[in-house]
């Protein structure tokens, strides 16, 4: 497979995982986080997948809007990174908040697959 078409089913993961998470589908946020996922929240907190489906399933999770401001992607060989920001507004512990946030999401390939996200940071701006 080429590196562009890589590229581009990346920016598309990375799309459908944007999607997800403005809709709350935990079908499809099932699909794109590895089982392996930690991710490092804004407030330093560490997480799993579990940790994130619950949250959106319980609904102390909810995006309420996400605006994608940039985008910018890297592949190396099976080996992902998407680097996004975003204006985001919803409810996270169920408490409201409203914030510009940077995502680091490092996703790995395979070709049965596709895409999944193994680790996220997410950073105030």
């Amino acid at each position: 497979m080429s590196d562009d078409h890589l590229i581009d089913e990346l920016l598309s993961a990375e799309r459908r995982l944007q999607d997800a998470q403005r809709n709350g589908d935990v079908d499809e946020l099932d699909r794109l986080l590895d089982d392996r996922l930690i991710a490092i929240g804004p407030d330093g907190a560490r997480h799993t997948k579990g940790d994130d489906l619950a949250a959106y399933r319980s609904g102390t999770s909810v995006v309420e809007s996400l605006t994608q401001e940039s985008l910018e992607s890297l592949v190396v060989d099976a080996t992902g990174v998407t680097f996004a920001v975003c204006a985001v507004a919803g409810t996270f512990g169920g408490e409201p908040f409203r914030a510009r946030l940077r995502y680091t999401r490092t996703w790995s390939y395979a070709k049965n697959r596709g895409w999944r996200i193994v680790a996220a940071h997410i950073a105030p701006l």
